[in-house]
């Protein structure tokens, strides 16, 4: 059987707050998976988006991401 492929499309600021996030969540214990196979996903992702995105090597790191995550938020009313 030939594994079918799905995409997903983030724009930029979107792959670099979820990069973070799984960064932290991967990094962090206990987490409760009911299977191996999601942990597997997650650092799988985790790497995949490191290899695409050049911001986590900026020396500006947390104020790229500060301004990526304020792009992202909800406006406050």
């Amino acid at each position: 059987m030939t594994e079918r492929k799905v995409t997903l499309e983030l724009s930029a600021d979107e792959a670099l707050v979820f990069f973070d996030w799984l960064r932290r969540f991967n990094q962090t214990e206990p987490k409760a998976f009911e299977d191996q196979a999601e942990q597997r996903v997650l650092w799988d992702m985790e790497a995949m988006l490191e290899s695409a995105l050049v911001e986590p090597f900026d020396t500006k790191y947390d104020e790229v991401l500060a301004c990526a995550r304020a792009r992202i938020r909800d406006a406050e009313d």
